[in-house]
């Protein structure tokens, strides 16, 4: 395969560095771009260059004009997201004539797929088993679902990281709920059964890759720090048979709740890479999947987690029932994404992002994680009405 140029967007991200080991170990070239100084993927040593960006969310016109300069100079191929800065991406794509392909669909079906409510919708067009879920866009949409919410779930529209999440709330918690028609939500019906998150890839429709897992310890009720994969025929049917619906090229990643009759609901959907992806270890094989010349297949069975993570969110669950058996047993069996026989990072290269995104949250009065992602969350529309 010819070498090709990338720039990895998103570079905070731990699977932006574990995509840079992949095409680098593939024989790529590899740029990375972020809006944050000293992001997480930019302590490798496999890369070629970093560029800082203008924010995605505040100044996209900028933003895009500084990618276009990027693409230009570095004679970048092919433009690969990895967080929901894909949305923005998807925008300027959509707006702007780009010299470098995007890998990710259109902008249009991004923005439906995103949308928690859409998502179930579309996949209830396919044909696909769904769990009942309504659209909330005002407070009488809420109080009229009082008597039915200890069997229901409520989470806004564009969300992430299950942030706001109520799980069968009592009644009198909904008046926290207050959703607007620039902001709304949803209630879906909950399913009890087991949580499985999924990462694929597509082209035109065709499955090239696909990592099932489930989390052993999460950041709360969101993203998962230590994961272990999970084989579901299931599962690869449902993901089968969305990505032949849309026709999707690109990542594309799934909550799902697979019931105890083995019948696989979706949750939501994230167009963009999670944890499954560091599954992957085989570069070449995963880059020839990127571009449609083949399919990857997870090569790792190993737990997978960022054991510093591990110990920043998984140390204060030990007090809850069964955690300390839970953190114990995680600390035990996970294999560091951090590490990489060709680019290791020691302790000291990945605490210089977490002091750059712990000084943005001491700054604004947020929490971690909020700081990692507040500058590229994409939440509708029209950002200034959430």
């Amino acid at each position: 395969m010819t070498a090709q140029t990338y720039l990895i967007t998103g570079a905070r991200a731990p699977v932006a560095l574990h995509l840079t080991r992949l095409f680098a170990g593939a024989g790529h070239r590899v740029h990375l771009a972020d809006s944050l100084r000293h992001p997480l993927a930019a302590a490798s040593r496999l890369h070629r260059g970093y560029h800082v960006l203008p924010s995605l969310r505040a100044d996209p016109d900028k933003a895009a004009a500084a990618l276009r300069d990027i693409l230009n100079r570095q004679q970048v191929d092919c433009v690969i997201p990895t967080c929901e800065e894909v949305l923005y991406l998807g925008q300027i794509w959509r707006d702007h004539a780009m010299p470098a392909r995007l890998f990710a669909p259109g902008f249009d079906l991004l923005e439906q797929v995103h949308n928690k409510y859409r998502f179930i919708r579309l996949c209830h067009d396919f044909g696909l088993a769904t769990p009942q879920t309504r659209l909330l866009k005002n407070v009488a949409d809420v109080a009229a679902l009082s008597g039915q919410a200890s069997d229901m779930v409520f989470k806004p529209v564009w969300s992430r990281f299950a942030t706001q999440t109520m799980i069968r709330p009592k009644p009198a918690c909904l008046a926290q709920i207050i959703p607007t028609s620039a902001a709304p939500w949803v209630a879906q019906d909950h399913v009890a059964g087991q949580e499985i998150c999924v990462y694929a890839m597509a082209h035109a429709g065709k499955l090239t890759a696909l990592s099932a897992y489930r989390g052993l310890i999460r950041a709360g009720l969101g993203a998962s720090v230590c994961f272990t994969p999970v084989q579901d025929d299931a599962v690869a049917a449902f993901v089968s048979a969305f990505v032949q619906g849309t026709g999707w090229t690109g990542q594309i990643s799934f909550d799902l709740i697979r019931r105890n009759d083995g019948v696989v609901l979706p949750i939501e959907c994230n167009p963009r890479a999670t944890s499954g992806l560091h599954f992957f270890h085989d570069g070449p094989n995963f880059a020839r999947a990127v571009n449609g010349e083949g399919t990857a297949t997870p090569d790792v069975t190993q737990p997978q987690g960022v054991r510093l993570a591990l110990w920043v969110y998984g140390l204060p669950q030990i007090w809850h029932p069964k955690g300390w058996h839970a953190f114990r047993d995680a600390v035990a069996q996970v294999q560091d994404v951090m590490d990489w026989p060709a680019d290791r990072l020691g302790l000291a290269r990945q605490l210089r992002p977490l002091a750059e995104i712990a000084r943005i949250a001491w700054r604004d009065r947020v929490s971690l994680q909020t700081a990692a992602t507040r500058d590229i969350e994409w939440d509708g529309p029209d950002q200034r009405a959430i």
